[in-house]
């Protein structure tokens, strides 16, 4: 076995080491074992100072053990550190020496505070449910990460054009302004997949309605929407407005007539206070919510076409605290021991602990909220797909309120974060950790939600964007607009640039959706997930891989044209060509100014492009590259997967095209090794070799049918072909 347990009887506890070379991993001895009925206590030695995750808070990569309290319980609350947020991720994971890892998930969904301590050292403390932990051996931090994912679930495969820009303001109050917002876009030459709208939308702030005047041709926006090869996402909150006379507002007065509603003390429903004023709660853990979820998603689907759902403050969120009438005096609301939630008390900013749903109380459902929500909206959605067609196929849920094995969220510095014009745009952090969570699909409101961004900042925050897995510009109502064609031609100049870039990378990017559905890989990841056994990558927050073979460092302050970032050893490429760096694992200073992202290749990997569009509906009809990053032996590998970009599972179904890409001993190959329709009609256009020390004599496509007429420059080679990417080809050079 790889590990060992042994049992101590004074003092009580267990001990988990490795087998190899002894590593205590787990270690309960260090202090007593509490197991009350509410207060449940158990601490462990950590091997290192180097601890990440226990999400949802605005932190470092790597957590603070000296004295921090990490406290989970889902909140509706602004990024503000050493606070309770959206969603609970009792997992972590550890660096030891030598650049091995270990995780460990505790499945546990009451409220709980983590200490951390200096020694190092462990507390978790939580107020019930019971200890059933996983210890994660990797050896290495990505195999932690895969094994974690093995438990709780691996990412869904988003579509295609949930990859593409998303643009979403809360005060896009009609439909005409909501049009010319699209307009705008196009007239400015800005790539738009998705439009967006808030709350606007809706009649009174109540769900499943549109307002009759200000959005009175909202299906037909839709529709031309459509027309135009973009998809449309409106948001969904779980409150259901509960103020209105019997018969004037089917959602509740169904959900009433199928007791789908979360009960106070007395067996009524409870209820709270969100934007449309007073509501009701579905209970998502009863069944028979789940068919009423989707007759009302149906009934609203019949009227408006959308193609996904943004459900939003599924905490979830209450503007009184507890209900309306206040909440019962019980051991639930007020608990032997209450965590550091921020206002102290488990019903603040949320519905009282105690009200009864169909699984258990709320004290212990309460986290799970979220994530009970989104399985709710996907079952909708994927027996509308598969049943009647109503939804496109493959629509995405997005939601802030999450726990572990959700499928796709906007974090942030983000949704809720105040700026000042000098603030710095860091929400990387949350993408990388989330990542580590099996959420790859995340990004944060590009821009910043409250407040006014400046100019300079909003290019930098969209360079950074364009490398979030998921990239939405969203802001909220009264703050200056922060849409790319809102700002100067030198702005929008620099914000273009660093979409087509995106737009031209997307089916590297979708290669990695696909690999992380598959086989539990991350997207966007932390330098120390590739790179483990060097130290220097472990504490890195400020750049981000995709994948093993792209390097992001982005420029996250104002008033800066140079950017420091860390290369770890081997060769770097700049994507762009214009230079290469050998690093032995060293910080380096790159010029970095407004209209430029620095970003590079890593020696070893090839990368798929495609000429980027306006939409991914018409950029997946254009040419493709390679970027081939070649080692000083001239070696590289890479793959793409590529489907119809939106059917749901085709991947379980076998419906898909993947094609390996090799290069050795001067010559590129590509080796299908699963071959479909989808990839018919498109050709390789390009191949672009970095690390060639020399010009060739010759270069020829497919044993010489045909020969290309490359260009050289130091280092480069590009390589002008016609090849069909439905079929094998070799490319080399002498």
């Amino acid at each position: 076995t790889l590990y060992g347990v042994r049992v101590n009887q004074e003092p009580f506890g267990l001990v988990v080491c490795r087998q190899r070379g002894g590593q205590v991993l787990l270690n309960t001895t260090v202090a007593p074992l509490f197991f009350a009925d509410q207060f449940l206590q158990i601490s462990t030695s950590l091997p290192s100072h180097f601890i990440s995750g226990l999400g949802e808070h605005l932190t470092p990569l790597v957590l603070d053990t000296a004295w921090t309290r990490v406290t989970l319980w889902n909140r509706d609350m602004a990024p503000v550190p050493q606070v309770n947020l959206y969603g609970s991720h009792p997992f972590y994971l550890v660096m030891e020496d030598g650049g091995s890892a270990h995780g460990v998930f505790l499945l546990n969904s009451n409220a709980m505070d983590v200490l951390l301590q200096p020694s190092p050292a462990l507390t978790w403390r939580t107020t019930g449910g019971i200890l059933d932990f996983y210890i994660f051996l990797g050896p290495d931090p990505k195999s932690v990460v895969r094994q974690y994912l093995d438990v709780v679930g691996f990412p869904f495969m988003p579509p295609y054009w949930g990859l593409g820009f998303h643009l979403c303001r809360w005060g896009y109050s009609s439909t005409d302004i909501t049009r010319q917002v699209v307009d705008n876009m196009t007239a400015a030459r800005f790539p738009l997949d998705v439009q967006w709208n808030d709350l606007d939308y809706m009649d009174a702030k109540r769900d499943f309605t549109f307002n009759k005047k200000s959005f009175k041709d909202y299906p037909e926006m839709v529709q031309d929407f459509h027309r135009r090869g973009l998809r449309y996402i409106m948001i969904v909150d779980p409150g259901i407005s509960s103020s209105g006379p019997p018969g004037t507002y089917k959602p509740y007065d169904e959900g009433l007539k199928r007791g789908v509603f979360i009960r106070n003390a007395t067996g009524q429903p409870l209820i709270g206070k969100v934007w449309p004023g007073l509501t009701a709660f579905p209970d998502f853990t009863n069944p028979e919510t789940h068919e009423w979820w989707h007759d009302m998603v149906k009934d609203f689907h019949d009227q408006v076409p959308f193609d996904g759902m943004w459900i939003d403050m599924n905490e979830p969120s209450s503007f009184v605290e507890g209900s309306q009438d206040g909440c019962p005096d019980n051991s639930l609301e007020r608990p032997p021991y209450v965590p550091g939630v921020f206002g102290g008390r488990l019903q603040a900013g949320t519905i009282c602990a105690s009200s009864q749903q169909y699984l258990s109380s709320h004290y212990n459902l309460h986290s799970l909220y979220g994530l009970t929500e989104a399985v709710a909206s996907h079952d909708c959605i994927t027996l509308y797909q598969v049943g009647c067609g109503v939804l496109g196929p493959h629509p995405p849920v997005l939601h802030p309120g999450v726990s572990p094995a959700v499928m796709g969220l906007s974090v942030g510095s983000g949704p809720l974060a105040p700026r000042s014009p000098d603030t710095p745009c860091v929400p990387s952090t949350e993408v990388l950790l989330f990542n580590l969570f099996g959420v790859p699909l995340v990004g944060a409101d590009i821009c910043g939600f409250v407040g006014d961004t400046s100019e300079e900042l909003c290019v930098r925050w969209t360079q950074l964007g364009a490398f979030y897995p998921f990239m939405r510009n969203h802001n909220e109502h009264g703050a200056r607009p922060q849409e790319p064609y809102a700002f100067s031609p030198a702005a929008q100049a620099a914000m273009r640039n660093a979409l087509r870039l995106r737009y031209s990378l997307l089916p590297f990017l979708y290669t990695l959706f696909h690999q992380a559905h598959s086989t539990g890989e991350t997207v966007a990841r932390p330098l120390f997930l590739e790179f483990p056994k060097d130290p220097n990558t472990w504490a890195v927050d400020r750049q981000l891989l995709w994948g093993g073979g792209l390097l992001v460092t982005p420029v996250l302050e104002a008033g800066k044209t140079k950017v420091s970032g860390y290369f770890p050893a081997g060769t770097w490429y700049s994507l762009a060509g214009d230079s290469t760096i050998h690093s032995k694992g060293q910080w380096i200073l790159l010029p970095a100014p407004l209209d430029t992202i620095n970003v590079h290749v890593r020696a070893g990997h090839i990368l798929p492009l495609q000429e980027p569009a306006f939409s991914t509906a018409e950029s997946r009809t254009k040419g493709m590259a390679l970027v081939v990053a070649l080692t000083p032996d001239g070696f590289a590998r890479g793959e793409l997967f590529w489907d119809d970009g939106e059917s749901w599972q085709s991947f379980e179904k076998g419906d898909y095209t993947e094609i390996l890409f090799l290069a050795t001993h001067g010559a590129v190959l590509s080796q299908l090794l699963r071959a479909s329709a989808h990839l018919d009609g498109v050709l390789l256009e390009a191949v672009t070799m970095l690390g060639v020390t020399s010009p060739p004599r010759q270069v020829l496509a497919n044993a010489g049918s045909r020969r290309a007429d490359p260009s050289f420059s130091p280092q480069v080679l590009r390589v002008p072909v016609s090849l069909p990417m439905w079929e094998q080809f070799v490319i080399a050079w002498s």
